[in-house]
């Protein structure tokens, strides 16, 4: 036998089956030059001169592991219908002599081949579209850089051995697929139907209480931290019931369908549901991975456009002002000590010398506390929290004390309180009940909840909820509060608490100039601090703890965050949505093939052109858009989870993620309704052209 026989078996076979292998390969390639772009920016020296680049780093590495193992997932999906369509055609080669080591040598050539394509394709494509992709997330991160085209070894040799061990593994499945079947098995693999699952009331029963749960869980969540401990729960429990419930749905839908006998004795209808009969439970995994696949585009990229476009609110919630300052220390007196006005004057001297005048001037004091709270009483020990595990997180929240006077004077209201009459203004999390206290002190009762107070840098970014609590005499609750830490034995203290009250002042004003005048300022003024630390005992963190900057400052490096994880969200975005598009495509491909004898026994006794049309829509109206329904359903019940994480990010907008949850599904549904309408002529062509009138 020639050395040339079995590469020129294995062409021939990808030629003849290049419906299947085109889309295959094309997919293949895809997945390496995404792997290597991601592997490129991962390793990329120009990411690191942004400001903290190596988060932009740290990202895109995170992205190209994601992409890695979803490949590894992904590809055997696909290499799946691959091998069913050979079977049949390796079935006749063993038949007429060709023995298992034989089709082995021909698997070899054919993986080889498809390998060498798939590299050459993907890293081609990869290559020239690293740089191109560096550009747009400099870009999305505001930042400039000139155009040169390089190539990452590092970035190449990863890409290189990954896909090697993958396809590897394909190779192994495959050989291991053709040893254990005989020749009859693989002639007749496409003619074989499915039997309905075992016990498949259990299996939908299972299902529907696995997604109510999920559904349960995702809804009633009220606090971020909670979100983000059973976020990754909720995803698991709603993907195992949507296996289960479409594997055990289309069975009952089938047979449902198959009792109505006015709707089954139909031309149209009475070859749809067979052919769905026929192959039940696959039809079921592959409209629950397309579902999936669905959910998770909607999901990533609704809520990574809501943070990128955000992410000014999510600034100005950290930074509530262009130019901010932050005393903080335990010592309440050491603020009348003069250190609130020294600073005061340093800062206005810093725009003076740029010839900017301060604007919208913010200037108060505050108390801060954190505790678990219960029925009203703030706990300021461990005793009511197991320790602070993870699950009882939800419970801890940072209190911020001030006084009535200085919330009117920063607000511009004129708010009237009793005695014992407090307001509050909460954060990321809900306050229920009528009256609240330190546990042992004074009870206030809540006069009023108020929709807004200026927030403070440490509380902008926290993941634990937060609550203002206005009083009417600031230092009686500072000196009561002070007595009862005062009687906490000290191993009742968590390590996660201060054992005191931390005093803060915070002062602020916003310029009228661009950012390049604001850095200017900001640099001026925190060489003032600096001189005025050395100056003053104290105030190098001994007792005093300083904090400056601003908005302009401070933008470079939320864009690097909030642009580069929206980037991995369109990448990621761009990978499940070809995925889900492949196997749509390969769904109707392969069952075409297996439809394409049925039909043609059809049309011999008469059945026209336009009737198989007319089935081929009914059975992808039947079924075809539950995945994208579904999709959208899992969306709905997702978004209370969403709008919780999204919080821990400091963005607090609910009317942007809606916005942005409704444009994506919009825009997916479109793209979908394409994607129904270019595979199912590719069905129809398969079907119908089993002979031609």
């Amino acid at each position: 036998m020639k050395m040339t026989f079995y590469p020129k078996m294995a062409w021939m076979g990808i030629r003849k089956n290049s419906r299947m292998y085109v889309p295959y390969l094309l997919t293949c390639a895809g997945m390496i030059a995404m792997y290597y772009i991601m592997a490129f920016l991962a390793f990329s020296n120009v990411l690191l001169k942004v400001e903290d680049g190596e988060i932009l780093n740290a990202i895109m590495g995170l992205g190209s592991i994601v992409i890695g193992v979803f490949a590894l997932i992904f590809l055997f999906y696909t290499n799946s219908f691959l091998i069913r369509r050979r079977k049949k055609e390796f079935g006749l080669y063993n038949i007429l002599g060709m023995g298992k080591a034989n089709l082995a040598h021909v698997l070899i050539w054919e993986n080889v081949m498809s390998f060498l394509i798939s590299l050459g394709g993907g890293l081609t494509v990869g290559i020239l579209l690293s740089k191109f992709s560096e550009l747009c997330l400099l870009k999305l991160v505001h930042m400039e850089t000139g155009f040169s085209m390089q190539i990452d070894w590092e970035a190449l040799c990863r890409t290189v051995t990954l896909f090697a061990v993958i396809f590897l593994l394909l190779l192994l499945n495959a050989l291991r697929q053709v040893r254990l079947a005989n020749p009859i098995e693989l002639l007749h693999s496409e003619q074989v139907g499915e039997k309905p699952p075992r016990a498949n009331w259990i299996l939908a029963i299972a299902g529907a209480v696995i997604l109510a749960g999920a559904y349960y869980i995702a809804v009633s969540i009220e606090d971020p931290i909670t979100a983000m401990v059973w976020f990754f729960v909720a995803v698991v429990m709603v993907i195992i019931a949507t296996y289960l419930l479409f594997i055990a749905g289309s069975v009952t839908l089938c047979r449902i369908l198959q009792r109505k006998k006015k709707y089954y004795y139909k031309t149209q209808h009475f070859i749809s549901v067979s052919s769905m009969m026929y192959r039940m439970k696959r039809n079921g995994a592959g409209l629950a991975s397309i579902c999936i696949l669905g959910t998770m585009v909607l999901v990533m990229l609704s809520s990574t456009i809501c943070m990128y476009v955000g992410a000014e609110d999510a600034l100005r919630g950290q930074y509530p002002r262009n130019i901010n300052i932050t005393v903080a220390t335990y010592d309440q007196a050491g603020l009348e000590s003069g250190i609130c006005e020294d600073l005061t004057g340093q800062a206005e001297d810093a725009a003076k010398a740029l010839g900017q005048k301060p604007e919208n001037v913010i200037d108060y004091k505050t108390a801060a506390i954190a505790g678990s709270i219960n029925e009203g009483q703030i706990s300021l020990s461990k005793t009511t929290l197991e320790q602070y595990q993870v699950d009882s997180y939800s419970d801890l929240w940072q209190f911020f004390v001030v006084s009535l006077d200085q919330y009117n004077r920063v607000m511009g209201t004129k708010e009237t309180l009793k005695e014992d009459e407090a307001m509050i203004c909460t954060i990321k999390a809900d306050y229920k009940e009528d009256t609240i206290a330190v546990e042992g002190g004074k009870t206030y009762k809540i006069k009023k909840e108020v929709e807004q107070f200026v927030p403070l840098a440490s509380d902008a970014m926290s993941i634990f909820a937060s609550m203002f609590l206005i009083v009417p005499d600031f230092d009686a609750w500072t000196q009561e509060t002070e007595a009862l830490l005062a009687a906490i034995p000290p191993e009742e203290f968590s390590l996660m608490l201060d054992r005191k009250i931390q005093y803060c002042w915070i002062y602020g004003y916003d310029l009228d100039c661009e950012d390049e005048i604001q850095n200017q300022i900001i640099a001026g003024l925190k060489n003032s601090i600096e001189t005025y630390k050395g100056q003053h005992p104290g105030t190098n963190g001994e007792v005093f703890e300083i904090y400056s900057g601003g908005v302009a400052t401070a933008r470079e490096s939320f864009y690097t965050l909030y642009g580069g994880i929206f980037f991995l969200g369109i990448m990621l975005g761009i990978v499940f949505v070809f995925a889900a598009v492949l196997i749509v495509y390969y769904k109707q491909i392969s069952e075409g093939y297996e439809d394409q004898s049925r039909f043609e026994i059809m049309q011999k006794v008469g059945m026209t052109k336009r009737e198989i049309r007319k089935s081929i829509n009914s059975q992808m109206l039947t079924v075809f858009f539950l995945p994208l329904v579904t999709a959208g359903v899992h969306l709905a019940f997702a978004f209370p989870l969403i709008y919780k994480l999204i919080q821990l990010f400091g963005i607090d907008n609910l009317q942007l993620l809606i916005c942005a949850a409704g444009i994506c599904f919009v825009i997916f549904g479109l793209f979908y309704v394409l994607v129904y309408r270019l595979t199912s002529e590719a069905y129809y062509s398969i079907v119908s052209g089993a002979r031609e009138r």
